[in-house]
């Protein structure tokens, strides 16, 4: 009996280190990425902000939204902005309609969204909106891989796993991002969004950080 009691806390032991190190990795990883990304977007975020002057767009060229992260804390997500100032307040005299009422509940998106901008078409089919997220890398609330971070709420609507999902931190990208992104159903994006959580470790986030590139390169499922 003692043998066994002792060979259960060893195990336990190295499953500790194991995770340990896995974090102690990704962070120092995220912080390196999250250092070189902020220094490479000052210039994108100058084009855009020019752009948008040209069409007499003065409004910040940063959107922040509330998200919830890790253990359910709420935090501000950075994107560059691709929709005209007012789209909160457009969105809910659209979502007075059936069919984006409809549209929005699958899939938390519109397809033909009218409050998107031309520069923010270009930002969004590029990816290039989701690099102001750096800068959440760089504070700590975001990891350059996990499941994407929900607006308060998200999951209720989707009967989703509240405990498993924000067990982790949000991501930039994660396995839902490199397998689809906005042409998968709301649902089938909760069971990738769970079999990265359930499966996450070092190869698994290199698996991501490949398919991603290649997602973004190719622009599949970017809408």
């Amino acid at each position: 009996m003692f043998d066994t009691d002792v060979e259960v806390l060893q195990d336990h032991i190295v499953t500790t280190k194991d995770y340990f190190f896995y974090h102690f990795i990704k962070r120092t990883f995220d912080i390196l990425i999250g250092l070189i990304g902020c220094i490479l977007i000052l210039p994108i975020a100058l084009v855009i902000k020019i752009t948008y002057m040209c069409t007499g767009d003065f409004k910040s060229v940063l959107y922040t939204q509330e998200r919830i992260g890790l253990n359910g804390q709420k935090f501000k997500l950075y994107k560059f902005r691709t929709m005209v100032p007012n789209a909160d307040k457009i969105l809910k005299d659209l979502l007075k309609q059936k069919k984006y009422r409809d549209e929005w509940k699958k899939y938390q998106k519109l397809t033909n969204d009218p409050r998107i901008t031309k520069v923010g078409k270009f930002l969004r089919k590029s990816s290039l909106d989701e690099s102001a997220q750096f800068v959440n890398l760089l504070i700590g609330n975001m990891s350059l891989i996990g499941p994407r971070p929900l607006v308060e709420g998200e999951l209720d609507e989707h009967s989703g796993n509240h405990e498993l999902y924000e067990s982790v931190k949000p991501g930039i990208s994660g396995w839902w991002a490199a397998n689809g992104r906005s042409v998968t159903g709301y649902d089938e994006r909760l069971k990738l969004e769970y079999y990265y959580i359930e499966h996450q470790g070092i190869m698994m986030d290199l698996k991501c950080i490949v398919k991603t590139i290649s997602a973004v390169i190719l622009k599949t499922g970017a809408k």
